[in-house]
């Protein structure tokens, strides 16, 4: 039996995710450099979440690769 083929993703849903990603880190760029406390916490957790991403998907990719 022919396997049915996946429907071509559109060019909005192929950059919503990186999109979403520089805006936020944007948004993190911005609130550090506009005050202490708060600003800073803000900052910090907007710019910790590519990072966050490129490890989630690293362990994502090993886990797939490991020989079964």
């Amino acid at each position: 039996m022919i396997k049915p083929r996946r429907a071509a993703h559109t060019t909005a849903q192929i950059f919503a995710a990186p999109l979403a990603i520089a805006i936020i880190t944007a948004l993190g760029l911005t609130t550090a450099l506009l005050g202490d406390g708060l600003w800073d916490w803000m900052s910090w957790i907007a710019l910790a979440l590519p990072v966050a991403v490129a490890v989630g998907y690293w362990q994502l990719s090993a886990r797939r690769a490991e020989p079964r």
